[in-house]
């Protein structure tokens, strides 16, 4: 997330030496947060929460206010289980979201994640729309020593997933990971379709899928909220996924939509390899992003 620390952080580092925590203090914190995607709601907010701890606690200096808000932001974050399902024989974990969010290498990163907690996994190549998706898949499945159930391109969906569950049963694999084809959040039959593909798992495991993931893209900005909150009305999301975390310049769009769906971010994708997919740690997010805002400053040469 270096974009986003070097954004976020060096403006608030511009803060830090202020002398006073006046309304133009304030009205800067606002501009701030708009500009790392919180929202016009969740930035009116937090300003006036931060106002609040700012006059209750008797903070003097931008530097103290500053902390105050790092605190304000963990506080929404909040203690939200964000731990992956992972109860049932097998469990079953479908990934969702737009064209090129990056559903199928996570797929294949979480398989490898998974496999290292010494699970078994099995993976559905749901997305059948494209033969190249489904050689990807194979690609990322042998990269994680994982098997792969695929069927023709452009065949049904719903019947990978079934054949998938089945072989997992058979097998008595713990994990099932369905990569689904990207669809755009307006088109109502495409997402229909998602809804199809969960009632096959609800069928044949009660309770599946276990975990419904969104995929976003960190550097989706606001629009990634209009995403969410449409495959979340589509079908129930359990958690979500941010890939490219590491080059996005907008640090709030976690802490909004965690804010707007009360959905947790599970799971961030930090890189390109097969290891680059890290459980979500808000304190070491906001430490991350406030880390410039705390460097001291160089004194001024002559």
């Amino acid at each position: 997330m270096g974009r986003a620390s070097a954004s976020f952080g060096g403006q608030l580092k511009r803060l830090v030496v202020r002398r006073t925590l006046d309304d133009e203090f304030f009205d800067d914190v606002f501009e701030l947060l708009i500009g790392a995607d919180c929202g016009v709601q969740l930035s009116e907010e937090l300003v006036s929460s931060l106002r609040e701890r700012v006059r209750r606690d008797t903070l003097r200096d931008a530097g103290a206010a500053i902390g105050a808000l790092k605190a304000e932001l963990l506080d929404v974050l909040g203690e939200r289980d964000r731990r992956l399902r992972l109860d049932d024989l097998p469990s079953v974990l479908l990934l969702v979201g737009v064209n090129g969010s990056g559903k199928t290498t996570t797929a294949g990163k979480l398989a490898h994640r998974l496999r290292e907690e010494d699970r078994s996994v099995l993976v559905a190549a749901a997305d059948t729309y494209r033969a190249a998706a489904i050689d990807q898949m194979r690609v990322w499945a042998n990269a994680a020593e994982v098997d792969v159930v695929a069927h023709q391109p452009g065949g049904d969906p719903g019947a990978v997933v079934y054949d998938a569950i089945q072989a997992a049963q058979a097998r008595r694999i713990d994990c099932v990971i369905v990569d689904t084809a990207g669809r755009l959040h307006t088109k109502a039959n495409l997402m229909s379709e998602l809804a199809k593909v969960r009632r096959v798992a609800e069928r044949l495991i009660p309770g599946a899928p276990h975990e419904t993931l969104l995929v976003l893209e960190a550097n989706t900005g606001m629009n990634a909220i209009a995403q969410a909150r449409a495959f979340h009305d589509a079908l129930p999301l359990t958690g979500l996924v941010l890939t490219k975390l590491d080059g996005t310049a907008r640090g709030g769009t976690v802490i909004a939509i965690e804010r707007e769906l009360g959905v947790p971010v599970k799971l961030v994708g930090l890189g390109e390899g097969i290891d680059d997919l890290n459980v979500f740690d808000p304190a070491a997010y906001l430490d991350a992003l406030f880390a410039e805002a705390s460097e001291p400053t160089a004194a001024p040469s002559g």
